[in-house]
């Protein structure tokens, strides 16, 4: 059954916040938002092949497919141009458009093939292979590069040459993991640093793990964590990731405080502080009007109460998009503590910038390869189908550790 649909007016959204976002979003309409776009002609949509698409996706693709066709739309609506069909020349003027506000080649990659996605699913000709999309997106390189800006390693001893034997220093997990509270806020993020570092999961993999995930390893004192799903692995083989008897015994304060038996791991933690109060000497009863009749208690009066704080735990995942901000507040209290003595305030508000859900990540390849293991280690425990960003990743440590910098060494 089709859908057809006509040149409509503009609509008018509201973004939410981040902190607004919830913890599991519904599903995403996406038949409806391609109803809602600037059609030049009448389109027909395949509800059924809409469906099928959506169902072969995972739900993160989904979404970006959506916001990335509602951005075009809106920018088509606002040029007076027509998205579907959209033409050549629209597209790469787009593509412009996107990189005159700071959008770097990669990210003009995938706006350019969403909407390439968008005209197929609709059985509409694909404006994007013309010359004059390819020749603009090319320019764009050749004046930016196309090089992807990092996130900032989180190292587990932070910038060291030697992960056995050098101290820790810089911003290092290390430090943050022992600066963790033993409150229930704290015992969550030693848990959920600690696995993100030994696991290397992406953000949307580590929301996702749950208890029945974790199992028992040949260390009685480790565990074997299922992977059911990941980024590069949307049919679902699953894989399996290490966790150190670290990661296991924070795991096990975790869940024990929180009471956690079943279903999502990491979950949030809402507190809320009360003050304390001092005793209220209240007013006589019979001075109230309509109370005279009371005669158990004297006076109106508030007890003491003693200042206390409380902790709502949710039944539900965290959001990806939360897991970023957590780290940040941890680095920050790290530092607030004095544990990371090295660093100074300016140190600090720079290397926040560039903390990420990815940030774990990043570190763990890096230490992995500054422990001396080969990229075929590397590809396997991170679960990468391809070198080119574990190599990405290391392009400043394979410097250091390249020809130049141990020839170098040797002159000090």
């Amino acid at each position: 059954m089709g859908t057809e649909t006509a040149r409509e007016g503009p609509k008018t959204a509201v973004a939410p916040s981040e902190a607004d976002l919830p913890a599991v979003r519904a599903p995403v309409d996406l038949a409806w938002t391609i109803v809602q776009m600037r059609a030049g002609e009448r389109i027909t949509v395949n509800e059924a092949l809409i469906a099928a698409y959506q169902a072969a996706s995972s739900p993160h693709s989904i979404r970006a497919l959506k916001s990335d066709v509602e951005a075009f739309d809106a920018w088509c609506r606002r040029s007076n141009r027509i998205a579907l069909p959209a033409t050549a020349e629209t597209v790469a003027d787009y593509l412009d458009a996107r990189a005159g506000k700071g959008s770097r080649p990669a990210s003009l990659s995938r706006y350019k093939a969403s909407i390439a996605k968008i005209h197929q699913l609709l059985d509409l000709k694909d404006p994007t292979p013309a010359p004059l999309v390819k020749l603009r997106l090319q320019a764009v390189r050749r004046e930016k590069g196309a090089a992807q800006k990092q996130a900032r390693p989180l190292r587990f001893k932070g910038p060291v040459r030697d992960v056995e034997r050098d101290k820790a220093r810089g911003l290092n997990i290390r430090a943050l993991l022992e600066s963790c509270g033993d409150d229930l806020p704290g015992l969550r993020d030693r848990a959920l640093l600690s696995t993100a570092y030994d696991t290397g999961l992406r953000a949307s993999e580590l929301v996702a793990v749950a208890v029945e995930h974790i199992e028992e390893a040949i260390d009685p004192e480790a565990r074997l964590l299922q992977i059911l799903r990941s980024k590069g692995d949307q049919d679902g083989e699953g894989a399996t990731a290490f966790l150190s008897p670290r990661t296991v015994a924070a795991i096990a304060a975790w869940t024990e405080a929180a009471g956690i038996t079943a279903g999502p791991l990491f979950r949030r933690v809402q507190v809320r502080r009360y003050k304390a109060r001092a005793a209220v000497r209240g007013r006589p009863i019979d001075s109230i009007s309509g109370r005279e009749t009371w005669d158990l208690r004297k006076t109106l009066s508030k007890p003491a109460l003693p200042a206390r704080v409380e902790y709502d735990l949710g039944t539900v995942a965290l959001h990806p998009a939360s897991i970023g901000p957590i780290y940040r507040s941890m680095i920050q209290r790290a530092f607030d503590r004095g544990a990371l003595p090295d660093l100074t305030a300016d140190d600090l508000a720079r290397l926040l910038k560039g903390i990420s859900a990815h940030s774990t990540r990043i570190g763990l390849n890096q230490d992995l390869f500054a422990s001396g293991e080969d990229l075929a280690g590397i590809m396997d425990a991170l679960r990468w189908k391809s070198p080119r960003m574990p190599l990405a990743y290391n392009r400043n440590l394979t410097a250091e550790a390249g020809a130049v910098g141990r020839l170098m060494a040797k002159f000090r």
